[in-house]
């Protein structure tokens, strides 16, 4: 489902610092620097409420969807609401629901698959996994910004690339794309945060009672 690879987000112009000449190292320290800021910063966050622009594009059938949706963040928690669907997941199960069909999937996704992005954990997805490459410091929305982009080690992955910009003056992450080998991209934009909001846990979880008639496919083995 295509909000489940949120953030999965989230982060052109011209370059003015160049990587090329940089010996090679398989986690870059200027990057890995900067990106454990963002982690501390968003760490000390007790929840994350964010408004942001998703862009899900096709090369080879030049097809293009963009859409916004909202996000809240508590811990491993996390609901994702966007035009199409709804996705709860309270830290063990994820609740997919499809608002056109009046149905819900519920599943129990593995942890270790990043193929599917955890939003919860887009902070330190890079912190194993990854070969890490500081790129260029580039300006967007007249905001400066970095670029670094992430490889993943495990080659039989679906995807080939994560592309980072990070917010240079709030140390925040501002955009996340996903090259998939398949000749697709996916693009989290933020358009708004707010931390520190109370949530409560039960937002996480789908509550059945609140939709009459609802379709319940329980994928878990």
């Amino acid at each position: 489902m295509k909000n489940n690879y949120i953030f999965t987000f989230i982060l052109l112009s011209a370059s003015f610092i160049s990587a090329q000449n940089v010996p090679y190292q398989e986690v870059d320290p200027k990057a890995k620097g900067i990106l454990d800021k963002v982690s501390a910063k968003t760490k000390a966050y007790t929840t994350i409420e964010a408004e942001f622009a998703f862009i899900m594009e096709n090369k080879q059938d030049k097809s293009k969807d963009s859409q916004k949706g909202k996000i809240w963040i508590k811990g491993n928690m996390y609901k994702v609401d966007m035009s199409k669907a709804i996705t709860y997941f309270d830290g063990k199960t994820m609740y997919a629901y499809m608002k056109d069909a009046n149905e819900v999937n519920i599943s129990d996704p593995d942890p270790k698959d990043d193929n599917t992005l955890n939003p919860a954990k887009i902070f330190t997805i890079y912190e194993t996994g990854y070969k890490v490459r500081y790129i260029a410091e580039k300006f967007e929305d007249t905001r400066a910004l970095h670029e670094i982009e992430l490889y993943p080690k495990d080659l039989k992955k679906d995807f080939s690339k994560i592309v980072i910009k990070i917010d240079k003056t709030k140390n925040e992450l501002y955009s996340m794309q996903r090259f998939g080998k398949d000749g697709s991209s996916i693009t989290v934009k933020i358009l708004s945060m707010t931390p520190n909001q109370t949530l409560q846990d039960g937002m996480f979880k789908f509550d059945k009672t609140k939709y009459p008639k609802v379709e319940i496919i329980d994928l878990r083995e």
